[in-house]
């Protein structure tokens, strides 16, 4: 009973401390309401601005905050004193954890099954001793803490009484943290693990002690937190070679499927991301369920991630374009422009142009050449009502509507932000015969996100009334293959994305022709030799779906340029099978199997 007391409370710290404290107050100038978030730092209030937009979200964090504050202060009086640990008692300045308080809060993580990269912070904490801190770190969601609990779950009854886990809040200073580690080394503690760690406002410049103190003393430091721009900095500066990173922004189709326990290419695409889907391994609301809760999380952990930063490091200049996107609240309307993008490109073309979903388009054209039943669904909904809906649902704006002139500078560091949160990674694009002609394709490596912008349209789609006015089968017909073509799309970035990682000594590019091109070229450099692709979002197997791969200077052209061919695949959703030369590959199987 006191554990689980123990471990509840443990848990409600933690959540306590990634809530916004404070309050929010409105002043009225010039007869126009404003609206400030008011916090005390050392004695002083402090005010910031908050827009219009944001003010709904931070009220409601800030009134679960002092639920949860009210909810700790009365289970803290159920605790029994004598559950307390000897450590507890040195007086620590911070939020620190260890013996049977540890203990309860890891528990739970136990049951969990791990991610594959646990195995760096494993040879980390478990290896010789180095004069290196590990830093952990990713986009929310994606399995830190957790790994962290794990880890603490393998560690020897004698190791665990010498670890301890520290929860930084928005309060800490390094100084604090600091006293703590002074402690717990002074007590013979080895292994300690700080949470959050880039919280403290003053980190980036002072992370260099937990190396050159601590670790060169034979702790082993492990920190981990959401804020990628501060471990950035602080890699660049303080700790330069003196750091392990370990990302955890990607999840495998591999992974999502072992570690959570759901399976299928469907699913993957729908909610692929984080950790975080209710499944057989694990019961957590999933942030890609539904367009508002994608727009959350793309707001606190995306967008919101660069705002400490920012506003906290001195080396914050380079960016300083994206903090005055986010001041306006403008900065999630070009993450998810780009995001629809179908090419998802970092244009200023791209922000500018006025709205217009490439899905629906795309769907739009595909279905008027159908060979079938042609049809023109744009004579059958009112697509400035529709388009209108998609907007206010994804918070995207028109040039007329942006407070801010987006310049070809926005657009370059909006690309590397999102690259160093590892939420994009770049494929080649070669042409033969014109082999001098090549460029790049973007890919968005959490599908949830781009899914979840399918479903606003779906829903905005529904809603119009001239769409209603279609039979029940027309319009499904239509929303399927609208959700048909955007998985088929997804899919192949899924397949390029992870061959491409799986095969780093090999070069994993598309390949386009005058008419037509393969979907994907693996070209093995130091044996000469390729193997050529296409992917389908299809179960049947028909000609018209290798045309390209089976064409016979198509593949003269290839093999003169990247080699022998040592393979024609398909990759799509039915069964392994061979047709001829044509060898078509389960999705589900390439992905857990070849690129593993």
């Amino acid at each position: 009973m006191n554990d689980d007391i123990n471990y509840k409370i443990a848990e409600l710290e933690s959540k306590i401390a990634m809530l916004p404290e404070g309050s929010i107050t409105k002043k009225t100038i010039k007869g126009k309401e404003y609206f400030y978030h008011r916090i005390m730092r050392d004695g002083k209030r402090l005010e910031n601005y908050v827009s219009f937009e944001e003010l709904p979200s931070l009220k409601d964090k800030i009134e679960k905050r002092k639920a949860l504050e009210k909810e700790l202060k009365d289970l803290k009086r159920l605790a029994p004193k004598s559950t307390k640990q000897s450590a507890d008692n040195l007086n620590f300045k911070t939020m620190v954890r260890t013996g049977s308080n540890l203990e309860s809060q890891i528990e739970l993580t136990r049951k969990y099954k791990k991610r594959e990269c646990i195995s760096v912070l494993r040879d980390y904490v478990l290896g010789p001793r180095q004069d290196k801190v590990l830093i952990i770190y990713g986009l929310r969601r994606t399995g830190k803490t957790t790994m962290i609990r794990q880890i603490l779950t393998e560690l020897s009854p004698a190791e665990f009484k010498k670890a301890a886990f520290i929860q930084v809040t928005v309060n800490d200073t390094l100084a604090d943290v600091d006293a703590d580690l002074k402690m717990l080394e002074k007590n013979g503690f080895k292994y300690v693990f700080i949470d959050e760690v880039t919280l403290m406002e003053d980190f980036v410049e002072g992370a260099a002690i937990f190396s050159d103190i601590y670790a060169s003393s034979g702790m082993k430091i492990v920190l981990s937190g959401t804020d990628s721009l501060g471990f950035a900095f602080t890699k660049e500066e303080q700790l330069y070679d003196r750091c392990i990173l370990l990302h955890t922004t990607f999840i495998p189709y591999r992974e999502f499927e072992e570690v959570l326990g759901i399976r299928g290419i469907d699913e993957y695409i729908r909610y692929g991301g984080t950790m975080s889907l209710s499944g057989i391994n694990y019961n957590v609301d999933a942030p890609f369920s539904d367009s508002k809760h994608t727009e959350e999380y793309i707001d606190t952990a995306i967008a919101r991630n660069i705002q400490h930063s920012l506003k906290s490091y001195q080396y914050g200049g380079h960016f300083r374009l994206l903090l005055d996107l986010y001041e306006r609240g403008e900065l999630t309307n070009v993450i998810n422009r780009v995001v629809e993008n179908i090419n998802h490109s970092f244009t200023k073309d791209v922000i500018e142009r006025t709205f217009r979903s490439h899905d629906i388009s795309v769907t739009a054209s595909n279905l008027l050449r159908d060979r079938e039943k042609p049809i023109n669904i744009k004579e059958h909904m009112d697509v400035d009502e529709v388009t209108s809906g998609i907007m206010k649902m994804l918070d995207i704006l028109n040039k007329e509507d942006q407070s801010i002139d987006i310049d070809a500078d926005h657009m370059s560091q909006i690309k590397e932000y999102l690259a160093m949160l590892d939420l994009i990674m770049e494929i080649d694009l070669e042409s033969l015969p014109e082999v001098s002609r090549k460029g790049k394709i973007t890919i968005i490596t959490q599908p949830g996100m781009r899914y979840a912008q399918a479903e606003a349209i779906t829903t905005n789609i529904l809603l119009d009334s001239e769409f209603q006015e279609l039979s029940i089968k027309e319009r499904q017909r239509i929303i399927d293959r609208l959700l048909s073509e955007i998985r088929g799309r997804m899919m192949e970035d899924i397949i390029l994305l992870e061959t491409k990682l799986a095969y780093p000594n090999k070069k994993v590019f598309k390949l386009q022709f005058p008419v037509g091109e393969f979907d994907m070229v693996v070209f093995d450099p130091k044996e000469l030799n390729c193997e050529i692709y296409e992917v389908k979002y299809s179960k049947e197997i028909v000609a018209e779906q290798y045309r390209h791969i089976a064409d016979k200077e198509k593949c003269a052209l290839t093999s003169r340029r990247y080699g022998k061919i040592k393979g024609k695949y398909v990759i799509y959703r039915g069964e392994n099978t061979s047709c001829g030369e044509i060898n078509y590959l389960n999705v589900e199987e390439y992905l857990k199997f070849r690129t593993s």
